[in-house]
């Protein structure tokens, strides 16, 4: 498959397209996760894929998450978002205000055609039989971290270090790159869409299961 390249023509609005042609997930909804290392550029790609497809859903991971439990979400993810979801219900969960080091009021997300699913570990094996498709930010770990720091400034360097060992371990354990169906590289034409390690080439399920953890991760 020759690469694809996201620049301001047709070629976003041909991946939302192929996208929206996936075979339901998850109840009447195909779930695509969009994961990558921290600091990778899941968010601005993601916001730009879910313009492309009429503006789709977006749930943020970082939603889910909290400063207790930066990777282990997996049941409330599941709880508040997936069950509903596949029972073609509203979904309702309740965002984490990173300053606050709360959990704020309920927001609502109803089944859509389509909707993206963007943080890191968003091709966990947990939601991985929930997705559609999965795709993979290529930045290299250390690159997508540093580009982090210098985004959040010095007064999340504590974070950031925490964070970085957090993510270490948890793609080592549960690694989400081997799993993608399509990896994206920006570049300076905008971004190269290619084929992903599980990529099938023609089924109608673009994620598989069947290679093992990535030395990207």
């Amino acid at each position: 498959m020759p690469p694809t390249y996201l620049t301001p023509g047709s070629a976003i609005h041909d991946l939302a397209s192929r996208l929206r042609r996936l075979p339901p997930s998850c109840g009447p909804v195909r779930l695509i996760g969009v994961d990558g290392h921290a600091g990778s550029g899941k968010s601005t790609f993601t916001g730009k894929l879910a313009a492309a497809l009429d503006g789709a859903p977006v749930l943020h991971l970082d939603d889910i998450a909290s400063h207790d439990e930066l990777f282990d979400w997996t049941g409330r993810l599941l709880a508040q978002v997936i069950e509903p979801l596949a029972r073609g219900t509203s979904a309702s969960y309740a965002p984490y205000d990173w300053r606050a080091r709360s959990f704020g009021p309920p927001r609502p997300l109803p089944p859509a055609p389509v909707i993206l699913v963007e943080g890191v570990g968003a091709g966990r094996r947990a939601l991985r039989p929930h997705l559609a498709g999965l795709l993979w930010m290529e930045l290299a770990r250390e690159e997508s971290w540093t580009r982090g720091r210098l985004r959040d400034g010095s007064e999340q360097r504590e974070f950031w270090a925490g964070w970085v060992e957090a993510e270490r371990r948890h793609l080592a354990a549960d690694p989400s790159r081997p799993y993608a169906d399509l990896l994206v590289h920006q570049s300076q034409r905008g971004y190269e869409v290619l084929p992903g390690p599980a990529s099938t080439g023609g089924s109608g399920r673009i994620v598989t299961h069947g290679y093992g953890p990535s030395a990207t991760c």
